[in-house]
């Protein structure tokens, strides 16, 4: 992506490269034009003097023939001859091959054909001068035109450069300021003073909006964290209370029963509970992520704990472990979530279904059997799941954001495939 400036710059740069294209023909036409007019003038003035200069000298008919002569043979760029009548004067353009310097090429010439009349004669006088010089001087004029161009333009961009730098700081810093706030930590967030009233205006409003959504965050968390430390006495007494009804005597099968489903919802109730504050928990940054992990025999342990879970279900598990896998974080929570992930992959799976393990350098990957693709966008949300997931995934994905790991879901050759990655700086 291009920056601002940059966009800006090469706007700027394509105007100016526009005006300079456009300004060459520009320069070629006023020059040539200015150019042919003076040599015009030129050979008007000359063809005037001599004509006068001829006239003056009342030279006789032999005279004249021999100065018509010698004045042929010393200006060659010019043509003095006797001619029948007198005519309009009239100028021409001509290339001729230069006869003096024939390396040179071919030469551009603009003549003035004038008459006028000595002794009654009538004599016509041919002017030319050499235009080719007008090229030259268009070519010097464009060059020192396309160095300054360079200059203005470089210094130019170098100015712009270096005053948006400084316009534009306040901007990046504000920026860089957002980029390093993390909700989770909630630390305050303060912008300094710019001195530019946009910028201010801006930076009062981000204000607003981070110190909004801190205490919206702020008053989620209490909630949830207080909401389930209150709910723990009153479902521990509830299930309590169960206990004994059910120990009592007599009681009937019915109510037996009844017990018995009032009991297993309870028993939801308070793992939902146990997550929401395990949530809580994680949210406030209340486990430490400085210890070593040791991933290859956790997931081996976890495997051996849930070993009756398995073989209820007669699932064929198929693992991959490299040995050694060490990461830095929480041991507590890396169990959380590979028991989870684990626990979501044998409640999803029908009898005699496979699970795959693979744990490598860089990713863990549990595999089990499915028919069609979750949804990923509600997959790892709270209560998102429509298959009963509830707040496993979702506790997953926040162990993962403590540790700066990535959470991945993807269905693949009949098998929901959920991967956690770690880059080479998490090791």
């Amino acid at each position: 992506m291009n920056k601002l400036l940059n966009k800006s710059m090469k706007a700027f740069v394509l105007y100016a490269g526009i005006v300079l294209a456009c300004s060459i023909p520009a320069y070629y036409a006023i020059i040539d034009f200015i150019w042919k007019h003076e040599l015009k003038e030129h050979n008007r003035i000359v063809s005037a003097t001599t004509r006068q200069n001829l006239q003056a000298l009342s030279l006789s008919n032999k005279e004249l023939a021999e100065s018509i002569t010698l004045w042929n043979k010393l200006h060659p760029e010019t043509q003095l001859q006797p001619v029948a009548a007198l005519r309009p004067d009239s100028t021409y353009n001509i290339y001729r091959k230069n006869k003096y310097i024939p390396a040179k090429g071919w030469d551009r010439f603009q003549g003035l054909v004038t008459y006028f009349t000595i002794n009654g004669k009538v004599l016509q006088l041919t002017q030319e001068s050499n235009i080719e010089e007008s090229y030259e001087t268009i070519i010097a004029i464009g060059g020192i035109t396309f160095i300054f161009f360079l200059i203005l333009l470089g210094g130019f961009i170098f100015i712009n450069r270096r005053i948006s730098k400084q316009l534009w700081q306040p901007f990046y810093n504000t920026l860089e300021s957002i980029a390093s706030f993390d909700l989770h930590k909630q630390h305050a967030i303060r912008f300094e003073n710019s001195g530019t009233e946009e910028f201010d205006t801006l930076h009062r409003y981000l204000e607003k909006l981070i110190a909004g959504n801190v205490a919206a965050y702020k008053q989620q968390k209490e909630f949830t964290h207080n909401a389930s430390h209150e709910l723990q006495t009153p479902l521990s007494i509830v299930k309590f209370k169960l206990d004994l009804l059910h120990q009592s005597k007599p009681i009937t099968d019915e109510q037996s029963a009844l017990i018995n489903d009032a009991h297993q919802s309870l028993s939801k109730v308070t793992r939902i509970n146990k997550n929401l504050l395990l949530l809580a928990k994680i949210e406030n940054s209340q486990f430490p992520v400085k210890e070593s992990i040791h991933l290859s025999d956790m997931l081996e342990n976890q495997l051996s704990l849930l070993e009756d879970f398995l073989e209820d279900k007669q699932l064929q598990v198929q693992k991959y472990i490299a040995p050694a896998i060490i990461l830095p974080g929480n041991k507590v929570l890396a169990e959380v979530m590979l028991t989870n992930l684990i626990m979501n992959a044998v409640r999803h799976s029908r009898p005699h279904d496979m699970i795959i393990l693979t744990l490598g350098d860089h990713r863990l990957e549990i595999s089990n059997t499915g028919a069609v693709p979750l949804n990923r966008e509600m997959l790892f949300r709270r209560f998102g799941a429509s298959t009963g997931i509830g707040l496993g995934l979702a506790i997953v994905r926040q162990i993962c954001r403590l540790h700066k790991w990535q959470e991945s879901y993807r269905f693949e050759n009949g098998f929901h495939v959920f991967t956690i990655a770690w880059s080479r700086t998490s090791e």
